[in-house]
């Protein structure tokens, strides 16, 4: 593996472009190549972000010979083609969140990257971050003893427009795909990485018929519960807590690229780090690509496939649950 890892980016939408702006940061990494279904997006993609190749469709973004990885940064919807592309050529591959549209494009992929020995990973950026890192650090140290409760929600104002992707079925628009994949993504690393034994789920439906709010109570392996709620057109307290039997951790801004973690035991001790640093937090997880490709790892032990297609059936059971199914399933 070269000194500095070599990245196409797949779309040129703002999350690549954040994404984009947050790898200057990484010393060992660069972009090298950029693809969009137009040349003109590609072009001022490229220009902007002084990218000298430029490909007009994925195919040949993936079949290009001087990049390393491929960050797939197009809608839900295209996730599962354009990584299959980039796996067939045998590129690394990090997907954006959600990995797929369902658990069954996600097994595909899965199955893809394993038989033709590339890396693949969820782009769930979150679990990268410092604050996360701590929590994993606190659990594995046992200091609030075992996990009984997770309670988490995220939620937004977002476009009530009914033409834009994030009310429309036919690119997985909804709360649930957008924003409840981050606190169900984070009562999986606190439980277990698990699919739950137990989904109940409710929601409230946009007039284009995608969830506008949905509400779902888990039950995981070994006992525990966690209780999440998300929706896309009221913006909540955005908070997480874990509660043990020896104590309980709150985050005050989980999603975002810094929070406080407040340890608190049940004898009152108290406990509270933060860990500012510079840009969104996007390129940690690049970083963990980097890393795991120098190793020869296939995956990421911080976020291994088989947790990540227990988060997309865990997506599908309150699908069902809520009768949500998009066009073509």
């Amino acid at each position: 593996m070269a000194d500095r890892i070599r990245w196409g980016i797949a779309g040129t939408g703002g999350i690549a472009s954040r994404f984009a702006e947050d790898l200057k940061l990484l010393p060992d990494a660069e972009i090298v190549a950029v693809g969009s279904r137009g040349r003109d997006s590609a072009d001022a993609f490229g220009d902007r972000f002084g990218i000298a190749h430029r490909h007009v469709g994925y195919d040949a973004l993936a079949a290009d010979p001087d990049i390393d990885a491929v960050y797939v940064a197009v809608p839900h919807t295209g996730h599962c083609e354009v990584a299959l592309a980039a796996i067939a050529h045998r590129k690394a591959v990090l997907v954006e969140k959600p990995f797929t549209l369902n658990a069954a494009e996600a097994e595909r992929m899965i199955t893809a990257a394993r038989a033709a020995g590339t890396f693949l990973m969820e782009a769930m950026w979150v679990r990268f971050l410092p604050h996360y890192v701590r929590v994993r650090e606190l659990l594995a140290e046992g200091r609030i003893g075992e996990v009984r409760a997770v309670v988490s929600d995220r939620g937004e104002t977002l476009s009530t427009d009914p033409l834009h992707r994030i009310n429309n079925p036919e690119l997985g628009g909804g709360a649930l795909l957008d924003l409840g994949i981050y606190p169900i993504s984070f009562a999986s690393m606190v439980t277990g990485g698990r699919l739950p034994v137990r989904v109940e789920a409710v929601a409230r439906r946009t007039g284009t018929g995608v969830d506008a709010q949905s509400s779902m109570i888990f039950e995981y392996p070994g006992g525990a519960h966690a209780a999440i709620s998300t929706s896309l057109d009221a913006r909540g307290a955005n908070r997480a807590s874990i509660t043990g039997t020896e104590g309980h951790i709150v985050l005050n801004q989980p999603w975002g690229r810094v929070s406080p973690v407040e340890l608190t035991l049940n004898n009152d001790t108290v406990l509270s780090t933060t860990s500012p640093h510079e840009g969104i937090g996007l390129r940690y997880q690049a970083g963990e690509v980097g890393r795991c490709l120098r190793a020869g790892e296939l995956e990421s032990p911080v976020l291994p496939l088989d947790e990540t297609l227990a988060v997309m059936r865990t997506l599908d059971l309150v699908r069902e649950r809520i009768g949500l199914r998009y066009p073509g399933e």
